[in-house]
């Protein structure tokens, strides 16, 4: 059974749509515009999905999913998943019906004799979108909108009407469905060129857009604004620096600057409170810290140290960057927690000015 036939025959079995097929049934159902569809699917199901254009009927909507296409990988014959428009009732609703009137109940095509097969990784999704192609531009002989057979009649001239009574020639052309549906084969070919060429035009404008452009452009867009781009990043993160670039150019060293840049490149919530000196050191009442690193620190789990510094020195020097509390920093950050620890100081030494200094202290701490 070919792919024309799935989508306008009456099918020989019709079947409930079983629970491995659920995300093609909801692209087929909801009717979602091909982009929409492609990246759905890719998101739920490891299937290679590609679309093939077909011939708009009237009342379809143009880009929009008609029919999801399941070819298996070890070959046999393909299945379907088609939405019927029908009333609340269940009687097939015509094309001038209200869409609000309409609910598209999903069906199951195989093909006389199949029974449904369980869809696998390898297994091949083909989305039937329809498209108003080239073939709205030839005669209705090749649209299947019109007899298929063309009488051309070619006039006589006067002088063989006079001298020999000559009579207008007729010619009959008969067009049979398999050579117009060949034409019309031939054409798409065409059609499928052209759409891949008018899909990459309407994707300019997001080689510009840090959230939805390729890895490959993030580098490019941050010359734009020469921020300094690092490559080692996850890429979600490169891409919210970049969109970000601008606002943290301009808070740069502030308060908001350095709580920004550490949300974004670790996630974690902090708060910066400034003009805050660490505890200084007094006699049988401090503790030193004694781990060589911060990391070693916090496996340690030690309580806040106290600091030697001279007494003339301004309390602006000084702020605290607080995070939450300890319990609740491991369970977000599990095993990570002393690579982030090390990563937050990294950020906020980068990002400080350079006179001031600064302790890290968690919420449930004194």
């Amino acid at each position: 059974m070919t792919s024309s036939e799935l989508a306008t025959r009456e099918p020989s079995v019709i079947a409930q749509v079983p629970g491995d097929l659920e995300y093609i049934e909801d692209v087929v159902r909801v009717g979602f515009p091909i982009h929409a569809a492609r990246a759905y699917l890719r998101r739920h199901m490891g299937n290679v999905v590609r679309f093939r254009l077909v011939e708009a009927l009237r009342g379809e909507r143009v880009g929009h999913v008609r029919l999801a296409e399941i070819m298996p990988s070890g070959g046999g014959e393909p299945m379907a998943v088609r939405a019927q428009r029908v009333l609340p009732d269940g009687s097939p609703a015509t094309l001038y019906t209200p869409d609000d009137l309409v609910v598209l109940k999903p069906e199951l095509v195989v093909a006389p004799g199949q029974r449904p097969f369980t869809i696998t990784p390898n297994d091949l999704v083909i989305l039937h979108v329809p498209v108003r192609g080239y073939t709205r531009y030839l005669p209705a002989i090749y649209q299947g909108q019109a007899p298929t057979t063309r009488r051309d009649i070619i006039p006589a001239d006067e002088v063989s009407q006079r001298r020999w009574g000559a009579k207008d020639q007729t010619i009959t052309t008969d067009v049979t469905a398999q050579s117009a549906d060949t034409f019309r084969r031939f054409l798409f070919i065409f059609q499928h060129l052209m759409t891949t060429v008018v899909e990459k035009v309407e994707q300019l404008p997001a080689l510009t857009d840090p959230i939805n452009a390729d890895p490959r452009f993030l580098p490019w867009i941050a010359s734009w604004v020469n921020f300094e781009f690092d490559s080692s990043l996850a890429v979600h993160e490169q891409r919210e620096l970049v969109r970000r670039a601008i606002r943290l150019y301009r808070m740069r060293g502030t308060v908001e600057g350095v709580e920004e840049m550490v949300r974004v490149l670790t996630s974690a919530p902090v708060k910066l409170l400034e003009c805050d000196k660490p505890p200084p050191v007094v006699l049988g009442g401090c503790y030193l810290a004694g781990g060589a690193a911060l990391p070693e620190r916090y496996l340690a789990a030690e309580p806040p140290a106290h600091f030697l510094y001279p007494r003339q020195r301004p309390v602006t020097r000084y702020f605290v960057l607080l995070l939450e509390s300890r319990s609740r920093f491991e369970r977000r950050f599990g095993e990570r927690a002393t690579d982030v620890l090390r990563r937050i100081s990294r950020i906020v030494s980068t990002e400080k000015p350079a006179h001031v200094q600064f302790t890290i202290r968690f919420e449930d701490e004194d």
